[in-house]
């Protein structure tokens, strides 16, 4: 169902008319949905509703028509609450036949309103299955999403077409734009940002770059093109790109052709695809850099005064609308953030408890020295929680904050190790990046500590590696080789003991070898695909 809003956007930047739009609305939500047919039928004045479009009976369009609270569509529309009827649909007290439609194969029916935000419903939209159908209750509430989505681009394509202003299609986009300015989804404001500006303006190619601000690089985050080649174009550095010249001037930046232009990166696939005059708008939000919006013509030509003025109209709306969007994101985070805080304590309760029974600290120092480590390494994942991606965190992140707190904590003055860590920046979710920092934290700790005793100089490597879902962790130490038979799971050492149980909660394994001349520390499991 989440393609609904990508075709819906696309069908938007295609269309010429109001007919074509209601067409390719129904047929792009029987796809969606999966349904055997969808009818969308329009508001009259006295409540009753008239067919717009059906993929079943087109012939019935505009023809056929109800009188208020009539069948499941009136009802629908005087209740404004959607109804679902899960077989014998056609057995429904309420169900209404149409005259001269064959409905002999309906068993079960979806109505939806549509309503926009603000404003009476337009009107509904039936879909229609030959099969007993029960959506779930997170499936209804994402058609009741998405239904009132629809009618939003609905509404905003027809009050600009009602003005008059088919001449202007920019007005459409505008219109459109601010009707999901409220959408939690970036994605689905930023995809429609590039394919109406394209359309509106005849544009060859048009991307939007969000900017990272931790890496200083503008990463592609939506664009019209169809080649596959456009799409994955990698992350630039600010100092390297005309686009980050527009962020850093704080202004448009015109580059007449970019197929001969010094500074354009990827000469070899702007003659490729056409590409000739581009220019870079920043996105800002309150005079901080969002993104940039690049767009780019077929032919060599200016762009005029009113065509920039007008870009940057846009691109400061969808500065604001990602913004707000990332807002509610947040807001809806907060309830489980004091979730995790309550999970992470009772971890930590837990560690003491185990530190309690242990009995192999020397001084009450040690002790504490061991149970801070602990519970800064749980303390790290929601450092980069904060800075990252609000519920995922990279494990090679947690692993740089580790090495670096134990390189300035734990390093003997008679000691020269060296720290290196590498590997793939894996994106994990917060329960299982909370096990693997304290994974990390007991693994360099033990590596400093044991590892070194007699060897006074050598290094300590992390590495992460992805394979088919699985993930590897290795901590290895050119320091102390492991005494002959050694067994991390009977070793008297704490620290070994938490790892093992903790590889074993995450459904994988640990292990600990000789490996020419380095000791290294193995953990392997499988990546979660949610929380």
């Amino acid at each position: 169902m989440d393609a609904i809003v990508g075709e819906l956007v696309a069908a938007l930047a295609q269309v010429g008319s109001k007919d074509e739009l209601l067409n390719e609305v129904a047929a792009t939500w029987r796809r969606g949905t999966g349904a055997d047919s969808c009818d969308i039928l329009f508001r009259e004045p006295g409540d009753g509703l008239v067919l717009k479009a059906s993929t079943q009976f087109p012939e019935q369009t505009n023809r056929l028509k109800l009188g208020k609270g009539i069948g499941l569509t009136g009802q629908a529309l005087v209740t404004n609450e959607p109804i679902f009827v899960h077989r014998d649909a056609t057995q429904d007290p309420r169900y209404a036949r149409h005259p001269g439609a064959d409905e002999a194969g309906c068993v079960s029916i979806a109505v939806l309103p549509l309503p926009p935000r603000s404003g009476q419903a337009l009107g509904v939209l039936m879909l229609r299955k030959s099969c007993p159908w029960k959506p779930t209750a997170s499936q209804k509430a994402r058609m009741e999403e998405l239904a009132e989505t629809t009618a939003n681009v609905l509404k905003g394509f027809n009050n600009v077409y009602q003005m008059g202003a088919q001449m202007n299609r920019l007005g459409a986009l505008s219109e459109v734009s601010k009707t999901i300015a409220t959408s939690p989804y970036v994605e689905e404001i930023l995809q429609l940002l590039v394919n109406v500006t394209a359309q509106q303006f005849n544009y060859r190619v048009c991307t939007v770059r969000l900017l990272d601000e931790n890496r200083g690089e503008l990463v592609l985050r939506a664009t019209q093109a169809p080649a596959k080649a456009y799409q994955r174009k990698r992350a630039i550095k600010l100092g390297e790109s005309i686009a980050g010249r527009a962020i850093d001037e704080r202004r448009p930046v015109i580059v007449r052709d970019v197929q001969v232009e010094e500074d354009y990166i990827g000469h070899d696939l702007a003659v490729e695809q056409g590409l000739r005059s581009m220019i870079c708008v920043p996105m800002e939000l309150q005079e901080r850099p969002i993104g940039v919006l690049s767009c780019y013509t077929s032919e060599v030509r200016e762009f005029p005064t009113d065509e920039i003025k007008a870009l940057e109209t846009l691109a400061k709306q969808a500065a604001v609308s990602i913004e707000h969007s990332k807002l509610q994101v947040r807001n809806t985070l907060m309830q489980e953030m004091h979730h995790r805080v309550k999970n992470n304590l009772q971890q930590v309760a837990s560690l003491l408890r185990l530190q309690m029974r242990h009995s192999g600290y020397r001084t009450l120092e040690e002790a504490l020295n061991d149970c801070l480590s602990r519970i800064l390494a749980i303390a790290a994942v929601h450092d980069l929680l904060s800075r990252e991606d609000l519920d995922h965190v990279g494990i090679r992140s947690i692993a740089e904050n580790l090495v670096h707190h134990h390189q300035s904590s734990l390093m003997l003055p008679d000691k020269h190790i060296s720290f290196e860590v590498r590997g793939v920046d894996v994106k994990l979710p917060i329960a299982q990046a909370t096990q693997m920092a304290l994974v990390l934290n007991e693994l360099v700790q033990n590596a400093l500590e044991h590892g070194f005793n007699t060897t006074p100089n050598g290094e300590i490597h992390v590495n992460v590696e992805e394979k088919n879902d699985e993930l590897s962790v290795w901590v290895s130490n050119s320091g102390d080789p492991l005494p002959e038979g050694f067994d991390p799971t009977v070793a008297s050492h704490l620290g070994l003991k938490i790892v093992d149980n903790l590889a074993r909660a995450l459904g994988g394994r640990f292990k600990m070898s000789n490996v020419l001349g380095w000791t290294v520390c193995e953990v392997k499991f499988p990546r979660a695909t949610g929380e």
